[in-house]
């Protein structure tokens, strides 16, 4: 019997990459020392030691690995990936003024903002070292294009969060700016390390959108009913904070003039009151918006699932599979 199968797909990615990531884990802790600033170890590995799945990084050396790669660089754009995504949450949590990650007190809550700001340059700086030591001019142009568009999905969501006319269009450019792309130059790097043709590496890029498309969009729902275990935050964080999620833009395109008027009081104004919450959940289950943006996520999965069809025949293939089907299982 295959003793990855009954695990959890990231759990499966991990147990086959076993080797990889300790590679990974041992240059990720090399990487983030630093002789003159000890802050920056201490703020680093608090994040990065905090018991989060390396998704991204696993997704780069599963692909190298799927289309037979066998050497060494790998490991370098994992680490790159993982220091992209650990100073992308650095400035988020100083952004949104968040207290919590993954269960813990946030590095600006412990520290402050300005450590935190300053330690996420750092490790962007470092990553970029990391791209320039593959030699591949190609594989520093996917991940600086994607640092470029992470950054700008994050500015477009200053401005999209509480606006009501934000739709489905802008708030597919924030999903591929706050998670799309990083999935997606994640698993495309490790095609063009492997030297994949162009259409392996167009399926890899393809898959790793789609993935990261639906796991956002899975987030955003499990927002307005699932539980703070299974996504590390509280129901109706979202709606407190007055963000325009895919739920909401559904529902506020289904509206009514009166119930119109609610979501212009509740997320525009910040009016918010009480049985607000459980108002809006109503509002987005009679008007389908909960089970649009569901088929929506499963779509995203099916279309992930679709890309990889064209790779080579491998093990890792499946458990990619598995992952596109799991992000949504939690919908269920």
């Amino acid at each position: 019997m295959n003793v990855t199968a009954a695990l959890k797909p990231q759990d499966a990615l991990a147990a086959h990459l076993a080797a990889d990531m300790e590679a990974v884990n041992a240059l990720i802790r090399e990487r983030m020392a630093s002789r003159h600033a000890p802050r920056i170890p201490e703020v680093t590995a608090h994040l990065v030691e905090a018991g989060g799945k390396r998704l991204r990084p696993m997704l780069t050396l599963a692909a190298a690995r799927l289309c037979g790669y066998q050497g060494g660089d790998h490991v370098k754009l994992a680490a790159t990936v993982e220091f992209i995504h650990t100073a992308t949450l650095l400035h988020d949590d100083v952004v949104d003024e968040s207290t919590q990650r993954r269960g813990r007190p946030t590095a600006n809550l412990l520290w402050d903002n300005k450590s935190s700001v300053l330690v996420g340059d750092y490790l962007f700086a470092r990553s970029f070292q990391l791209m320039v030591e593959t030699g591949s001019l190609r594989v520093l142009d996917i991940l600086a294009n994607a640092s470029a568009t992470i950054a700008e999905g994050e500015v477009l969501q200053l401005t999209a969060a509480q606006d009501l006319k934000t739709d489905e269009g802008i708030y597919l450019q924030v999903v591929r700016g706050k998670t799309a792309a990083l999935f997606s130059a994640a698993t495309e790097a490790g095609g063009v390390i492997a030297g994949a043709p162009e259409a392996e590496v167009k399926a890899l890029f393809d898959y790793g959108d789609a993935l990261g498309v639906a796991f956002q969009i899975a987030d955003d729902l499990l927002d307005y009913g699932g539980s703070s275990a299974v996504i590390g935050k509280n129901t109706g964080d979202d709606f407190r904070e007055r963000k325009v999620t895919l739920p909401v833009i559904k529902a506020v395109a289904r509206a009514s003039a009166e119930e119109r008027t609610f979501w212009v009081r509740v997320i525009e104004k910040g009016d918010q009151r009480d049985g607000d919450l459980e108002r809006a959940l109503a509002l987005l289950t009679s008007s389908g918006a909960l089970e649009a943006a569901r088929a929506d996520a499963f779509a995203w999965a099916a279309k992930a699932r679709a890309a990889l069809s064209l790779l080579p025949d491998h093990p890792l293939r499946a458990i990619l599979s598995d992952l596109a089907d799991y992000v949504v299982s939690r919908l269920n």
